[in-house]
């Protein structure tokens, strides 16, 4: 298993959304064939960040809801299905 790599500050800053959307531009760059093989591995090692960034984004939201799931009155936990 791969070593999970450090986060770079200007993807750290970014919103779930935004790391989404520029993660979706890469992977269209990356199908349309258009990119040359040096710029390739550039944007996929860029893109790959991305992705370790909003998974860590959705299980720090995923934590706070398990957190907050409220059962007959007492604080309680469920897990969320955010698959």
């Amino acid at each position: 298993m791969s070593e999970l790599k450090k986060i770079p500050a200007d993807i750290a800053e970014l919103s779930f959304e935004a790391a989404l959307k520029e993660l979706e531009q890469i992977v269209e760059r990356l199908d349309s064939g258009q990119v040359d093989l040096d710029q390739s591995i550039e944007i996929y090692t860029r893109g790959s960040l991305l992705k370790q960034h909003c998974e860590d984004k959705l299980r720090s939201a995923q934590e706070k809801i398990d957190k907050i799931v409220n059962q007959n009155g007492t604080l309680g936990t469920e897990p969320a299905n955010v698959e």
